[in-house]
């Protein structure tokens, strides 16, 4: 998942604060060498998923009416994160598109991604298996 880049532009004697600088220009007289922003830090929120139904046999069933950007990102972070678990999915609607301009639909997002889906309810083979 990518980070989204910061508004604030560089400025032109290379820092993006006047503070920054003025600890540069210390750090100069120093004598301390330094790397000014050449390295990026990958990070993790500490979240939790709650699904919607748990199945006696284990399946998670996440239902789903609209299917917002932030759900199918989470719902990709979830199943990177917890590989064992089996999510599956149940739309009122498969074959509504992702947004106005996509051609995907929610059932096309769900079978490029590996998930298993269903329309308007759990299938009984879900259950029984």
């Amino acid at each position: 998942m990518k980070m989204r880049q910061r508004t604030n532009a560089v400025r032109t004697n290379g820092f993006r604060s006047k503070f920054e600088q003025d600890v540069a220009t210390s750090l100069e007289r120093q004598g301390v060498k330094y790397d000014y922003e050449g390295r990026e830090l990958p990070f993790t929120r500490e979240c939790t998923y709650t699904p919607d139904f748990r199945l006696p046999n284990g399946i998670f069933i996440e239902v789903k009416g609209y299917f917002l950007p932030s759900d199918r990102t989470k719902l990709l972070l979830v199943r990177k994160q917890n590989p064992h678990v089996d999510i599956r999915l149940v739309f009122m609607n498969s074959r509504n598109r992702l947004s106005k301009r996509s051609k995907t639909t929610y059932a096309k997002w769900a079978d490029k991604h590996g998930f298993l889906w269903a329309e308007k309810q759990v299938p009984e083979r879900w259950i029984n298996e």
